[in-house]
């Protein structure tokens, strides 16, 4: 049995088509959702669109400071993988579900596969890197979504049959969910009609955890000459919120924000936009797969390919700088297949069935 550990959004758009694949290969799996992201719109909303088998077993943590959440976790996890003996544990990216997970799986002996395995922004000071770091030393399965994340593993010391280049396991989720879902409307269209716009999200500790940079952001979108919509992560309404950062205080009426939206929203809102400006890890590949510009609000990003290939430029906190870049938006006519072809869920599955179950 594979026991997979789930808990944040991103994860649950990534658990979708591996749970499928498993089922295809015949491999029993049991989801555990540690409750990191518990907004019915962030969490149970995905499972219903994207058809993700309830899980088993959910640790109703929710959120709070990283020590105690990552605390609480591990009590959860642990109980579960005591009483479950699984085969191996699966995680996905980089979160602190993940790392839990991973840290408990070790310590138990348990085998560890990592999805998304050598991901690196070189950048400690995001808690996403230290996750990501210290899961890949401690996993035994490494499924690395292009030669770059393999060869960063090289460079830390592994290089052993256990890394696979596998391609990237959200091509098979956006393909899933477009076919699913081809007449989602555009939350957008609600609000602009057919008017041209710039869709965006901003979620990551850097930005959200430092009021100047917030400022900056937000300031930032409502000078762009176009519209920018804004679907909010709960996470940031509270940073605003807690910093007194009213939006509406910002002249100009260029800024709409929105609640969270759905996978299939968020694609459509993606797809028809002008360009998306984000601190995203998942939204830039997104928008790289859906042939939207991309400009990252952050120094650095893991995802190297979408900024060497030049659908990715990568923006400072900035205001001034925001709305420049959003006046100045290119369209690259490449966009090779540098992330797989769409069926990375189930070569994983082969792998995991080969390795454990043969």
């Amino acid at each position: 049995m594979i026991l997979t550990i789930i808990g944040a959004r991103p994860q649950f758009i990534k658990a979708a088509p591996m749970s499928a694949a498993l089922r295809e290969t015949g491999i029993k799996e049991n989801i555990l959702h540690t409750g990191q992201h518990y907004d019915y719109n962030m969490s149970q909303k995905f499972f219903e669109d994207l058809e993700i088998p309830a899980p088993c077993h959910h640790l109703e943590v929710e959120s709070g400071h990283h020590g105690r959440q990552t605390a609480a976790m591990m009590v959860g996890i642990e109980q579960i993988c005591l009483s479950q003996q699984p085969d191996a544990v699966l995680v996905f990216g980089d979160t602190n579900s993940t790392l839990a997970a991973a840290l408990v799986a070790s310590k138990l002996h348990i085998p560890l596969a990592h999805v998304e395995a050598g991901l690196r922004s070189f950048n400690r000071r995001m808690p996403e890197e230290i996750n990501r770091v210290l899961t890949d030393h401690l996993s035994n399965l490494f499924f690395c979504s292009t030669e770059n994340g393999a060869e960063n593993l090289r460079k830390e010391g592994i290089n052993n049959d256990g890394v696979h280049i596998v391609g990237d396991i959200m091509f098979d989720a956006l393909k899933f969910t477009l076919a699913r879902f081809p007449d989602t409307p555009n939350p957008a269209s609600k609000i602009l009609g057919d008017a041209p716009y710039i869709a965006a999200t901003i979620h990551r500790a850097e930005n959200t955890d430092n009021p100047d940079n917030l400022r900056e952001i937000f300031q930032g979108f409502v000078n762009c000459e176009l519209p920018v919509v804004c679907p909010l992560h709960p996470r940031t309404r509270s940073k605003l919120q807690h910093e007194g950062i009213n939006t509406g205080e910002f002249p100009g009426q260029n800024l709409h924000l929105l609640e969270p939206v759905s996978y299939p929203e968020m694609l459509k809102l993606v797809a028809d936009a002008q360009a998306v400006f984000t601190d995203s890890g998942g939204l830039q590949k997104e928008a790289y797969w859906l042939k939207t510009p991309c400009r990252t609000i952050r120094p650095q990003t893991e995802w190297v390919e979408t900024v060497q290939l030049g659908y990715n430029k990568l923006i400072p906190a900035k205001a001034e700088t925001i709305a420049q870049a959003a006046s100045s938006i290119n369209y690259p006519e490449e966009c090779p297949p540098i992330y797989g072809d769409g069926n990375t869920s189930p070569l994983i599955s082969k792998i995991l069935e080969k390795t454990y179950f043969e």
